[in-house]
């Protein structure tokens, strides 16, 4: 253990999902003890008590943007100092021509917007005030790289050194941010289950705060903000559906969290069906579901998509991610690597959001969900755009030149430009 943690009213405890072990905050850092570090434990709260510390009307009428707007029903210390950075915020749009082609009501919570361009900012504000409240005098994570750059950033501005364990595939623009933040960086000749592995010896035996999702269970009470986020923005209403990318499961998690603490709050009299979109390379809770299989036995498998932000060999939230699914009557769809590109030059060119691959695949996700039937005609469709185009350069330039998209080549003569604009514009 890192060290003590005080007693915070509105939590009950850390329940395990396997067990349904109850156990007092203050004596758990991290995993069920009665599970080898298999099984995530999830934030327990006393929703009586939350409903007494504020109410939609205060929310909504608080004048700080960022997620600290929900600090009463986060497990946070009322007088804890938020980190410096800005992290929530972000803008739900509506996409109207994209909704009318699949024939929904369609919106787009884009996370690209955040301060490291992705939804792994919500988490790493929670890991700053965590590792605070600890005494931490470093923290760690593993990361393909969204995550990493979330938690050095994040540190950086809250002057706590971070290291970031990262797998030496990742794409250099996400290298680059770690290095940017100041973080230590390990990159790790191998996979991103092994780089997990790695950072979870160091922290047991640094004793480092360890940021890991699908470890550390308070990563998902700052993922679920987002939930709260859209359910405001529809007017204090939640949609029939939420799509959004898979990897390790932890954003889906934080997600079904979110919604499930609105109904229980009596804000909302039901949470909206869940569809996690996986890359057919890394599919390994799509496998999971349609075939029935146990997650505590379930082998790792050998990921690989264009999609490095949700590629993962054993994801690592699994169990939150399958109870998303299932307690929610969603699905989980497998989306190709071409799928993926086509929606990252869909994405921009119907509504201008840049996306990233692990972006992309959740509109290439309900797009799929359509075609089978997991989507009915007329419903209200948000699908959560994970992360910024920018984070990987060589994938953008990728979609679209294979969308056959590209630069007018032009000779530095002006009749030479008149010939190839009429020539490109009388093409399309």
């Amino acid at each position: 253990m890192v060290g003590p943690a005080r007693r915070i009213r509105s939590v009950l405890g850390l329940s395990c999902l396997l067990c349904g072990k109850l156990y007092p905050a203050e004596e758990v850092d991290y995993v069920c003890p009665d599970h080898g570090g298999a099984a995530t434990l999830s934030v327990a709260y006393d929703y009586e008590y939350l409903a007494t510390l504020t109410s939609p009307e205060q929310i909504c009428g608080d004048p700080d943007s960022s997620i600290w707007r929900y600090r009463h029903l986060l497990p946070v210390h009322p007088e804890a100092d938020a980190p410096p950075l800005h992290v929530g915020g972000t803008p739900l749009l509506p996409a109207r021509v994209l909704g009318e082609g699949l024939k929904v009501n369609l919106w787009v919570k884009d996370e690209g917007r955040q301060p490291t361009a992705s939804l792994k900012d919500r988490a790493s504000a929670m890991a700053i005030l965590k590792a605070q409240e600890k005494g931490a005098d470093i923290i760690t994570a593993a990361s393909t790289g969204n995550a990493g750059a979330a938690l050095a950033a994040l540190s950086a501005a809250a002057e706590i050194p971070s290291v970031i364990f990262v797998p030496a595939t990742a794409p250099q623009p996400k290298v680059a941010q770690l290095l940017s933040f100041g973080a230590t960086v390990a990159l790790v000749n191998g996979s991103y289950h092994q780089a997990f592995d790695l950072c979870l010896w160091a922290s047991e035996e640094y004793g480092w705060y360890n940021r890991n999702t699908g470890f550390n269970p308070y990563m998902t009470e700052g993922k679920k903000t987002v939930s709260y986020e859209i359910w405001e923005q529809l007017g204090s209403q939640v949609p029939d559906v939420v799509v959004v990318s898979v990897g390790d499961g932890s954003i889906i998690g934080g997600v079904h969290k979110g919604f499930s603490d609105l109904q229980k709050l009596g804000w909302t009299d039901r949470v909206p069906r869940l569809i996690g979109a996986q890359a057919a390379g890394s599919s390994y809770m799509v496998q999971a579901w349609k075939n029935a299989e146990d997650l505590m036995t379930k082998p790792p498998i050998l990921a690989d998509t264009v999609a490095d932000s949700i590629s993962a060999d054993l994801p690592r939230d699994r169990f939150k991610a399958m109870a998303a699914v299932t307690d929610t009557g969603g699905a989980f769809v497998e989306v190709s690597d071409s799928q993926i590109l086509s929606a990252m030059v869909t994405m921009g060119q119907r509504m201008g959001v840049f996306a990233e691959p692990a972006a992309a695949a959740a509109m290439a996700g309900l797009r799929v969900a359509r075609w089978e039937g997991l989507v009915e005609e007329g419903e209200r469709v948000v699908v959560i755009s994970t992360g910024n185009g920018l984070k990987d350069i060589d994938a953008a330039m990728r979609a679209v030149t294979e969308s056959g998209e590209g630069p007018l080549m032009v000779d530095p003569e002006i009749e030479a430009l008149a010939d190839r604009l009429a020539a490109h514009f009388l093409d399309t």
